[in-house]
């Protein structure tokens, strides 16, 4: 007999409960007991420099909505952000501030590689939890999330606020409703400028102010190899999942969403960081190609300086029988014929704290726009599109335009090709060797959307990267077995 994936999870958390060896041995759960809808909902804010920011001026400024605790292990961050909210307390450990019965909210924007274990550790305290994308820093811990989010009862809001945007959520709404007729494509683009970030000649000193060894947390010890410990973490493997896993994830959401799909059968990626030496890692020129059978899902990053592909430089293209639809706003999207004339606007803003704090009141994790499982399944797009770019050859960038291989159902070749044309030229543009400056060509892998496993060639090095290597006292636990 088969288990659906529900099913399957539900077994090994029940089994978990019960003290089964496959799950983490801290109590699963200790919910807070129900606050009235009329309460002051108390927040404490993890992570505080940039994002988190933003977190405490959202909250902070709603009706019976207080932040009462802050979080970082850089004291000078969080001096910053406590003139915003002096009455705060500060924790330097998210693991103190979790010990606060009177917390019923953790916000979460810490770095990438930090999002999905400090979500789990709030949950099991009985916390509601806003976590900013990517949900994950691998897919692994992704689907852990989902699974303890749901056996929690509590409510979990990801970032990915297009998903509460109205004119995003009518124009999705347009497409499901057969407004550009099938669609078969859709092409999302980071084309965002990112200089160089340096280099070092060597392993730097973390600032005074920051409890470094805690900063690094479930990524494992590591030296700072960089200029800046803020910020610059997206551009390191380690901490970060490049662009593609950081502005990307809002534009993989919405394209997933539009397509109305989940995981693909089949992934490819190349790039290369290119057009400077520095100390990162990932890629700032990258092409990921995702099949689903009858459509496909195209990811293009550009951190050089490019023109916009169809009005759109951050945003979302799709192609359909009737036109095509661009994103590149999430408060107005329009839909155009296929000779380019406007047939549709949809306009309108987002209030995504409110709404989660609105399903927090009403104690609902169904009432979220965006769920922990769509945040997972757009995060995990971004995941497997960095392990077939980690698994490539290296490749002059010239010679990446014939490197996309055909799927099996014979899609993707004409689509990768015609993207590598265009990212050729844009090399080009800027100046690029493309003779001598190398990239890596990742192979097409094969995956299983419903076991969340890599099949068939390279699949045995492929699934070494859907989870990282545990690091002691920073574990996300396993809920799933083989892993």
């Amino acid at each position: 007999m088969t288990q659906t994936r529900r099913e399957f999870f539900d077994t090994l958390l029940a089994a978990a409960a019960a003290g089964a060896t496959t799950f983490s041995a801290q109590p699963l759960l200790a919910r807070n007991p129900r606050r009235s809808p009329n309460e002051t909902i108390r927040v404490g804010v993890a992570g505080v420099r940039g994002r988190g920011r933003a977190h405490i001026g959202a909250f902070k400024n709603m009706e019976n909505v207080e932040v009462v605790a802050l979080c970082d292990p850089d004291e000078a961050v969080v001096d910053i952000a406590r003139k915003s909210v002096p009455d705060a307390k500060y924790h330097k450990d998210i693991r103190a501030m979790l010990d606060d019965d009177s917390l019923d909210v953790i916000a979460i924007a810490t770095p990438n590689h930090w999002h999905s274990l400090a979500s789990i550790w709030a949950l099991r305290a009985g916390k509601h939890v806003y976590v900013e994308k990517p949900l994950s820093h691998d897919v692994y811990e992704g689907r852990a999330v989902v699974e303890i989010a749901a056996d929690s009862g509590l409510v979990v809001q990801h970032g990915t606020q297009a998903r509460s945007a109205k004119a995003t959520r009518e124009a999705m709404q347009f497409l499901h409703d057969g407004g550009l007729g099938k669609v078969s494509l859709a092409r999302a683009l980071c084309y965002k400028r990112r200089g160089s970030i340096g280099n070092v000649d060597g392993p730097q000193q973390p600032p005074p102010s920051v409890d470094y060894k805690l900063w690094c947390g479930p990524a494992g010890d590591h030296p700072l190899t960089r200029r800046n410990l803020h910020y610059d973490w997206h551009w390191n493997f380690a901490t970060g999942n490049g662009d593609l896993g950081n502005q990307g994830v809002h534009q993989m959401d919405i394209a997933r969403w539009g397509l109305g799909v989940t995981l693909p059968t089949h992934i490819q990626s190349v790039g290369g960081r290119v057009g400077y030496v520095d100390d990162g890692n990932t890629p700032n020129t990258q092409i990921a190609l995702f099949d689903y059978g009858e459509q496909q899902l195209i990811f293009e990053v550009r951190g050089l300086k490019t023109p916009g592909y169809k009005g759109a430089s951050i945003g979302v293209v799709f192609e359909g029988e009737k036109g095509y639809l661009v994103s590149a706003s999430y408060n107005r999207v329009q839909a155009y014929d296929q000779e380019g004339q406007v047939i549709a606007t949809f306009e309108g803003g987002d209030n995504h704290f409110g709404q989660f704090i609105e399903s927090v009141r009403a104690n609902d994790p169904s009432a979220v726009n965006a769920t922990p499982l769509e945040g997972h399944l757009s995060s995990a797009l971004c995941h497997l599109g960095n392990i077939s770019y980690k698994l490539g050859t290296p490749t002059p960038v010239g010679e990446l335009g014939g490197s996309f291989d055909r799927f099996p159902n014979g899609g993707g070749l004409d689509i990768g090709a015609e993207a590598a044309d265009r990212f050729g030229k844009h090399l080009a543009d800027n100046n690029v060797d493309t003779k001598k400056e190398l990239g890596l060509v990742g192979p097409m892998l094969t995956f299983d959307p419903l076991a969340e496993r890599f099949q068939g060639e390279h699949a045995d090095e492929a699934n070494q990267l859907l989870r990282k290597p545990r690091v002691e006292g920073f574990a996300v636990p396993t809920v799933m077995s083989g892993c």
